[in-house]
Parts: C-alpha cells; structure tokens; sequence
C-alpha cells in the first residue's frame, strides 16, 4: 500500500480545518440551535422567541499514541504512530453547521438545522501490521514477527450531510420549575463511504532485504466503498466534493429537559438533560457501490510481496492486487446498496449555578454502538467538566475532558454576543503535548 495513503488524508484535513464537539458551547445558558444539537428538548429554553444560527465549524484530530508537537511537525510519524505496543487509533472528525432557524409558540417550540460530517479514522491497528503495510519496515532486515489478534482493525472514512426538524413541548411548568421534552427527526444524505476491515487476523511479517512479506496468514476482510472514496482516499478533495448525496436514510434524536429557575426567572440554579442521539442509519448508493466480505487464506509456501501495494491509493486497487495473487474467497456481499449505522450516543450533563454569573457544567458522551463493527461510523466516549462566566452578552469557559482516545484534554472559549469560537485542547497542547488538537467558531443570533 502507498506509505501514509491514510495518515497524510489526515494530516492534510488537520491543517486546513483542524469527539466532543463545541465542549462548553453546546451547554451555554445562552441556549440556541447549538444547543439543540446537543439535546433537541433545550429547543424549549431558547433564549429568544426566534434562533438564527448562520454558520458553525468545529475539528477535531485526536489519537493514542503521538503528541500535538508531533503532529505539527509532521516529521517522521508513521514511524512515530506504529513503533509502540498497544493498538493504533487516530480520528479526524469534522461537523460543519449550515443556516438553521427556530421560534418559540407558547408551550411548543419548533426548529431546523442543516449540518455536514467529515469523518476518517484509523480503528484499532495492530502496530506491527500497520508499520509493515504503511512503512515497509518491521524490526531489521531479516526479521520477522507473528501477530495473532482477536478484534476487528478499521480503515474507515465517511461523509454525509443532514437536514434536522426539531420540535419540543413544556410538559410541565411552574414559576421556579419546568419539565420539557423533544425530538429532532433527521433526514441523511450520504455522500461517500470507504472501510477497510481486517479481523482475526494471524499472520508472519518478514523484511528481506529487498522485500516485505507476509506468511502463514488468515483473516475475514471487509472492502466496502461507495461515491468519491472508491476511487482514492488519499485527498481531503476526495472528501469534501461529496459531503451531501442523494437523500437515502433517517435519524432520530430524544431528549428531555429540567430547569430549576430562581425566582426572577432570568437565571437558573440548575439545568438538568440527557438525550440518545443518531438512532438510524443510512444507505449508500453510487454506481460504484461494493460492499462484500472475504476470508483471507496464505498457506504452505505462497507469499504475499507487500511492495505490490506501493503506489496503490484505492480500496479497490488493494481488494483487485489480493483477488489477482488468488488469497481471497468471498464470504458474502456483492456489488449492492448498503447501510450504514450512525455513531448513537447517550449524552447528559448537569449545569449548576454556584454563584451569581458562575456556573459549572458535568457533562458525558457515551456510545451505543461498538466501534469494531465495519457497518458502524466512529466515535468516542468522553466525560468533561466546564466552569464558565455567564452574561448576556459575553461568556467566558474552560473544559476539561477526559476521552477515550486522546486522553484528558483542556482547553478554553468564549461567546461575545452571537460569535464564538474556542478549543478544548489548546491549555493542554501548550502545556503538555496533548494528544489532541481542535477549534471551532461561528455565528448565532436571537431576534425577540
């Protein structure tokens, strides 16, 4: 396989754009469409009788293994990634926010809200498979090592886009108290698919001074691919001409709300929510569609020559090379449609006023959904902290995190009216060489 044909995508995406997304925004007592993304019953606590949101972006590069200075630099890290022990993750996700409106009508609320995914990741790599596919170098020359792994690793990229229809209702309403509930029904637009899915995999590694090979291996293959990422997977283009496609799945989000309010209702002392996000899945069709799983079977004296994948910048190239040398037998699957499932979370937090314009948010993400599944899109689990400074007009927080993949994350933001931007990992990566890096900034506005 060409060297870096995954990480340099991610390393292009990461320096033109930068899985907690908006950590500390999406909880603000400034409650608009951001935060109806979070949990669709907020969409009753808006903060004006109508919600405009114009733009938002947020990024994220996250990994296990190389720090943010690392990855900056950029020099040598494949070597960097695969030369430890444990298995490799690296993730680049993206959420790009589009024009969004919603109101409020006495005990309903309604809205909507257009959003575009960006989504690449490396899923539990065997360091030592992984050196010897993407560097062609595993130990010294002459040497060999044997990998038995039990799990399912991940080459895997995604894009669609999605139009969301929200609606909530207060259920319950006193002068200090409220009880709300709501539902965001989510139309999807896939645009391109791409997984690479070896499980079980055994296998001998050797590096001949003139080649490396792989002997004495079995395991069960999935190449599945769909739009732009058939072709090449190498170039963030690949990614970005095809974010929305034809409208071809649903989803739904659901959520509930509690306020405790003081008394001049302008404030509340605590706000309470939990919702379970991205329930559904999506089907990718394209002309180009392939979806099918194999077994992998090198035995006695037959050799696969890994110099054969240089260059190669496909799923397909790579599935074509292993048909040709004669190692696989299809299992099952075909040149046919396929769905996809999205990364369902479970989401609460608690937001608690200690004193006047000092609040502090607990907040976590929990998936639903196992990441080794090749029909399964990524993400992560996270558990966050944000104290923040609340006024009208301008909002000052810092969140902390610790996620599943990267670690413990700190990082900052702020809110001056409608604009905000911030990172929950820019405190850390200064100070500590986090194993993360992100942004985000956009655009919101109330009319009363």
């Amino acid at each position: 396989m060409k060297k870096s044909i995954f990480l340099l995508l991610l390393l292009q995406f990461f320096f033109i754009s930068a899985q907690d997304h908006l950590s500390g925004l999406n909880t603000s007592k400034r409650v608009g469409l951001l935060n109806v993304s979070n949990n669709p019953a907020e969409l009753s606590n808006l903060s004006s009788k109508y919600e405009v949101n114009l733009f938002s972006v947020s990024a994220i590069v996250s990994n296990n293994i190389v720090g943010f200075n690392d990855i900056v630099d950029g020099e040598n890290l494949e070597d960097l990634l695969f030369k430890g022990n444990g298995r490799v993750n690296f993730r680049v996700d993206s959420e790009i926010y589009g024009p969004g409106f919603a109101m409020r009508l006495k005990k309903w609320s309604f809205g909507f809200n257009t959003k575009g995914y960006i989504k690449a990741s490396v899923v539990d790599v065997n360091p030592s498979l992984g050196d010897a596919i993407l560097n062609q170098a595993i130990q010294s020359i002459g040497g060999a090592t044997t990998i038995k792994n039990d799990y399912n690793q991940r080459l895997n990229g995604t894009t669609w886009g999605e139009v969301g229809l929200s609606v909530a209702r207060n259920l319950y309403a006193t002068d200090t108290k409220k009880l709300s509930a709501g539902v965001t029904l989510k139309l999807l637009f896939p645009g391109s698919y791409a997984n690479f899915g070896v499980g079980q995999f055994s296998g001998t590694i050797t590096n001949n001074t003139d080649k490396q090979t792989i002997t004495d291996a079995n395991a069960n293959l999935n190449f599945a691919y769909s739009g732009n990422l058939a072709n090449s997977f190498v170039d963030f283009s690949d990614y970005s001409r095809s974010v929305f496609g034809g409208l071809n799945g649903v989803a739904a989000d659901f959520g509930i709300n509690y306020q405790w309010k003081s008394k001049d209702k302008e404030e509340y002392k605590l706000n309470l929510g939990a919702a379970v996000k991205n329930i559904g899945k999506m089907t990718f069709k394209s002309d180009n569609n392939s979806s099918i799983n194999y077994e992998l079977d090198i035995t006695g004296s037959e050799v696969l020559d890994l110099n054969k994948f240089n260059n190669i910048e496909s799923l397909q190239g790579i599935e074509e090379i292993l048909i040709k040398e004669g190692f696989l037998t299809k299992t099952d699957g075909g040149n046919a449609d396929f769905k996809v499932n999205l990364p369902a979370v479970f989401t609460g937090y608690a937001d608690v006023k200690v004193i006047s314009k000092f609040y502090l948010t607990l907040y976590t993400q929990q998936k639903l959904n196992d990441n080794g599944k090749n029909d399964q899109i990524i993400t992560q689990n996270v558990v966050s902290v944000t104290p923040r400074l609340s006024f009208k007009n301008f909002e000052l927080f810092s969140s902390w995190a610790d996620n599943e993949i990267s670690g413990t994350t700190g990082g900052f933001g702020l809110r001056i009216c409608g604009f905000y931007l911030g990172s929950s990992s820019i405190l850390t990566a200064l100070s500590s060489d986090t194993k993360q890096a992100d942004f985000y900034l956009g655009f919101q506005y109330g009319l009363r």
